[in-house]
């Protein structure tokens, strides 16, 4: 979380930075703040909430000077304000930090008792007052930030100015992303590429332990220990146009209109259709090491973990491979069982989600093969698997995962196609079946976009709920955990998904006049199933919504409102459903008056612990 941008170069860094933290503000808006340098003096400027109270403030109090660095916030410690804002000062040192330092507490105490007053709440103002600390001892401004680093425990990316070296800025990375941009004599810092994207394509990723020094229109990198390295510039091929809305009223929307041409750009040319097989070319396993595996261990946080529980139902319907599903969180602190025949998955739709980036790592220390899912394909995650499967999103800002997961259920629907073909549980007619389906669905999609009349007035006629239960069975069941996740995350509606046949151990208590039911219904085999779990709800005189298959008009007759899902056969259809539970959250929450493109309290990106 949190967005960080710098700027060194020929031209005024307040409006080159400001951009840039627009283009990251799904990073975090709990504050904003800003800091320039002219002739040598460093200036700021914070606000709190939005960066549209930064921008007014920018127009009263403008800054100037052609070095810069800026901060969008997503609270860690210390609540949302004004003095927990960065940038943060400490003597002629500033900087902006993205990142935890866990032994910020320890080093506080031991300042404190040197002298230093501490104006915020944060672990990120403990660094500059070491830096400050280390230059007063008489070290050069780049060694003094090289001791301060081999001092701090936890994760950081970090932009740093002083005072006593004018037109010098240092960056550094370990654990949170930072990429620096390059054009001619101009510097463009940033932890995520949007930021850069509308300066320049050259970029360098920075690596874990790296340091950058930019000084006098020069860049140079080394380790934090000093070791001085040669770095790779990158060409990124990103249209500027991905991150504009192209006349939706907001991200979330225009991202949901653009799931089909995400999922033609994701089975582009990689169907081989026909032998019913697929290709895919980052994988790195050919059908001998595919065969190789007894296990596999996918591993995601969020909407992320609902799409593996979903390629878990895929996988082990079609390949009768075991799968097991990891929230990334809790895997990384035990001791899980990963032995040589484990393929373990990491999903990730940023491909800097700490925890899961964590568990990659924990994998690969154990020298097991990783392959990942991803959406961002010079990302941590994907740079540190042996193979990946480039889910072709393209860039998504909205905070509520919509295209990057649907993305990532069909990419995992065309690795069990891979992994079936080349174990021979999938025969050749199986999958040209199943390319037949994944074919058609784009355009079922789309069909399915056009209900989204019919979800603005369901939300209308139900504005004032205020708790949802989502049931499912079957493949179906991950959809309503994720059906519920989208209604709480962007209307703050309670919501919860449930197995259909869990209701009468438990969830069925809660069933009342005020209590909204989501059923999902697909023509699969547990259409009776759901029908009867449908009736319990009803029976006890709650309001049903049911969602269903085009052409079963059997199933809504009990139902408060229906909508009716093109059918895409079992193992497609549910992500049929998944769209159409997009858009009843998308109307739940615009007829509440929600920001669904920045959810309080959410960040697109998580990545600090």
């Amino acid at each position: 979380m949190c967005g960080i941008v710098g700027y060194m170069g020929d031209r005024d860094a307040t409006p080159v930075i400001m951009n840039g933290l627009k283009m990251l503000q799904y990073r975090g808006y709990d504050s904003a703040g800003i800091c320039t340098m002219e002739y040598g003096a460093v200036d700021i400027r914070r606000s709190s909430g939005k960066l549209s109270n930064l921008e007014r403030l920018l127009q009263l109090q403008p800054l100037y000077g052609t070095v810069g660095i800026g901060h969008t916030r997503w609270a860690t410690h210390g609540k949302p304000s004004v003095t927990n804002a960065h940038p943060h000062r400490a003597g002629s040192v500033v900087l902006v930090h993205n990142g935890i330092i866990e032994n910020y507490q320890m080093l506080k105490d031991e300042l404190v008792r040197k002298g230093h007053w501490f104006e915020s709440e944060t672990d990120s103002e403990v660094i500059s007052h070491l830096i400050d600390e280390n230059l007063s001892a008489g070290l050069s401004f780049e060694l003094a930030v090289q001791k301060t680093l081999l001092e701090l425990e936890g994760a950081y990316a970090l932009c740093v100015l002083s005072e006593k070296e004018e037109n010098t800025m240092i960056v550094a990375k370990s654990g949170s992303p930072m990429i620096v941009g390059i054009k001619g004599r101009e510097y463009f810092v940033a932890s995520d590429m949007p930021a850069i994207i509308p300066n320049t394509r050259e970029m360098v990723i920075m690596e874990d332990g790296e340091m950058a020094v930019i000084r006098n229109g020069k860049i140079s990198f080394s380790t934090i220990l000093g070791q001085e390295l040669s770095k790779k510039t990158l060409h990124i091929d990103w249209s500027l146009a991905e991150a504009e809305k192209r006349g939706f009223p907001n991200y979330m929307l225009k991202e949901i209109h653009e799931q089909p041409q995400a999922l033609r750009a994701l089975i582009g040319d990689c169907l081989i259709k026909d032998e019913g097989d697929v290709l895919l070319e980052g994988l790195g396993l050919d059908d001998e090491a595919l065969r190789s595996f007894d296990r596999l261990c996918l591993v995601a946080c969020g909407s992320s973990w609902h799409a593996a529980l979903i390629g878990k139902y895929l996988i082990e319907e079609q390949c009768r491979i075991p799968v097991d599903v990891e929230i990334a969180s809790e895997f990384r602190y035990r001791n899980p069982i990963i032995s040589e025949t484990t393929l373990v998955i990491p999903i990730s739709q940023s491909g800097e989600t700490a925890d899961t980036l964590a568990a990659l790592r924990e994998v690969k220390g154990r020298n097991r093969r990783v392959v990942s899912i991803c959406n961002v394909i010079d990302s941590s995650i994907a740079r540190e698997s042996d193979g990946i499967i480039h889910t072709h999103a393209g860039l998504e800002i909205g905070v509520a995962s919509t295209k990057a997961f649907t993305n990532q259920v069909v990419a995992l629907y065309l690795l069990a196609i891979r992994l079936g073909r080349a174990t021979g549980t999938i025969s050749r007619n199986r999958g040209l079946e199943m390319i037949a389906d994944l074919t058609e669905l784009p355009d079922l999609v789309e069909k399915t976009l056009k209900l989204d009349f019919n979800a603005e007035e369901i939300a209308c006629e139900h504005l004032t709920a205020c708790d949802a239960i989502y049931l499912g069975r079957g493949i179906c069941y991950p959809v309503a955990l994720e059906g519920a996740l989208k209604l709480k995350e962007i209307s703050y509606v309670h919501a919860d998904g449930y197995p259909a046949g869990e209701m009468k151990h438990g969830p069925i208590a809660l069933i009342d006049r005020d209590m909204l039911v989501f059923v999902l219904a697909p023509r699969d085999r547990h259409l009776a199933k759901v029908r009867s779990n449908m009736e319990e709800v009803v029976t006890r005189g709650g309001r049903v919504i049911a969602l269903c298959s085009e052409g079963d008009e059997e199933t809504g007759k009990k139902a408060e409102f229906t909508l009716s899902i093109p059918w895409a056969g079992e193992t497609l259809s549910p992500l049929l459903f998944n769209v159409a539970l997009q858009l009843l959250a998308y109307n739940f929450a615009i007829l509440k008056g929600k920001d669904v493109d920045q959810p309080r309290n959410l960040a697109k990106s998580v990545t600090v612990e």
